[in-house]
């Protein structure tokens, strides 16, 4: 099977329906992570938490909009990366302590998550989960409390949250890998993405506006206030794509930096960014990930594949008579594809939208045959004609070649194959579940013996210079094709 999803986090700050807001915004961030998800809500005084295994439209339901309460709050969709699929690593992680209480959202996958647990256990934290998110929950406590925050009574509230942001920015420092970050505290809430910018983060604002200076915000180490004094009077929203600020009606601000951590309270938004910062986005949020309606670092998703079809037509035409593409991913490189080839493009391939990625089969080999129920072709686009099928990428090519069959059945007098990415050799160590190295067909197959593998006429890939040249930047972790990787 292919790639699959990472996960999606989600803040909103100052909406007195914060929870309901959040439920949205998850259900438009659904295709990052379909095995858990989880809402939490602070009313001021108090967390409350809801988590379960499954969708968010299955796990949610008007009455537990009526107990979670309250005007911060953030949600998680989970795609397993580190630790099991189990309960007890769905998310937000939530810790209460005498000082008080934090929640967390995490997406991505940290790199030293094992010495980082066995410093923590060593110091007499506990887990209750093998997930690596719990991990950066425990190692901010352990700053807080380190920082001072036990003194407590002792502790003005103003004082306790100066402690508590700059244990934030210590933990940071210390925790490697990918990482977007959606952390709370009954006043406030907080956005973090690593220095590398690996997980993608945005920041915007649900109605109202700023007075004072406009929200989007510079500054250096130490948390520079970015407002000038400005009162904070919209409700404000941290997403991992732009797609789930529209799904609340809300206006995108801007992409939260490489290295940066936002600050979100009552007295407006400050801003500190860690040094060495250094931007690598995952290439795969353009080929895949991504939903093609969002914008991540200022690049629309469904633009750079677009480009990439087109890229990909230069450099492997073909003379064929359609151009189909694989929903939903492939579409937008086939529509390029199509322009820049000449070639008329039709639909070809319909996704039967009733089958999550969670559906589970008993066996290999009925897992294998999902492609049959999940995709389908139409045979009056298809039926004696050469076809172009555009798919985003190729991991172990089992999909690839059902879609060649799908395709055939259909009445296809020939198959080209044609992918929006170079080939995937390496496995992600950063927040992508992909098989091991040895599983990945372009890792131990040659072009020509991956094309007799699918049962293709022809089979292409993209071109590594061609996709960067398609991005307009190389400023991206491209691990999964060249084995080099940014942490």
């Amino acid at each position: 099977m292919g790639f699959k999803d990472e996960c999606g986090v989600i803040g909103i700050y100052g909406a007195a329906n914060s929870a309901s807001l959040t439920y949205f915004g998850l259900v438009s961030l659904q295709h990052r992570g379909q095995e858990s998800a989880g809402i939490a809500v602070s009313d001021g005084e108090k967390i409350s938490l809801k988590k379960e295994m499954g969708l968010v439209g299955d796990i949610f339901n008007q009455s537990d909009f009526e107990k979670l309460k309250g005007n911060i709050a953030v949600g998680h969709v989970r795609y397993a990366t580190a630790g099991g699929r189990t309960i007890e690593n769905a998310q937000p992680f939530l810790n209460s302590f005498k000082l008080g209480a934090i929640a967390l959202a995490h997406n991505g996958q940290l790199v030293n998550h094992a010495e980082l647990r066995t410093m923590l256990e060593d110091y007499g934290s506990t887990f209750s989960s093998s997930s690596d998110s719990e991990v950066i929950l425990k190692l901010i406590v352990r700053k807080f409390i380190e920082n001072g925050g036990k003194l407590g009574s002792g502790n003005s509230e103003s004082e306790k949250q100066k402690i508590f942001k700059n244990s934030v920015i210590q933990a940071v420092k210390e925790i490697k890998g990918s990482f977007a970050l959606c952390i709370m505290t009954k006043d406030m809430l907080i956005g973090v993405r690593d220095p590398n910018g690996i997980r993608p983060l945005c920041l915007g604002r649900i109605g109202g506006g700023v007075t004072g200076a406009e929200a989007p915000v510079e500054g250096g180490v130490g948390a520079t206030k970015c407002n000038a004094g400005g009162r904070l009077s919209p409700s404000y929203i941290l997403a991992s794509e732009s797609c789930a600020i529209d799904a609340v009606n809300g206006e995108f601000v801007r992409d939260i930096e490489p290295g940066e951590i936002v600050f979100i309270q009552k007295d407006g938004i400050e801003s500190a960014h860690l040094e060495n910062a250094c931007k690598k986005t995952c290439v795969f949020e353009y080929v895949y990930f991504a939903r093609p309606d969002s914008v991540i670092d200022n690049i629309p998703v469904q633009e750079a594949r677009y480009r990439m079809g087109q890229e990909l037509a230069h450099e492997s035409s073909v003379k064929a008579d359609v151009v189909v593409g694989v929903p939903d991913s492939g579409i937008g490189a086939a529509m390029g594809f199509s322009k820049a080839s000449g070639i008329p493009y039709v639909t070809g391939i319909i996704k039967n939208k009733y089958i999550g990625r969670t559906f589970i089969a008993p066996t290999q080999k009925e897992r294998e045959n999902m492609v049959f129920v999940k995709l389908n072709a139409i045979s009056s686009d298809l039926n004696g004609k050469s076809v172009v099928v555009i798919d985003d990428s190729i991991v172990r090519g089992t999909t690839s070649r059902r879609l060649v069959q799908i395709l055939r059945r259909a009445g296809a007098r020939e198959v080209h194959f044609r992918v929006s990415s170079p080939p995937v050799k390496f496995p992600c160590h950063l927040g992508i579940d992909t098989p091991s190295k040895n599983e990945l067909i372009s890792s131990t197959h040659e072009l020509e013996e991956i094309r007799k593998e699918i049962g293709a006429d022809s089979l292409a890939f993209i071109s590594l210079e061609g996709m960067i040249k398609a991005l307009g930047s190389d400023s991206f972790c491209k691990g999964c094709f060249t084995g080099e990787y940014p942490v």
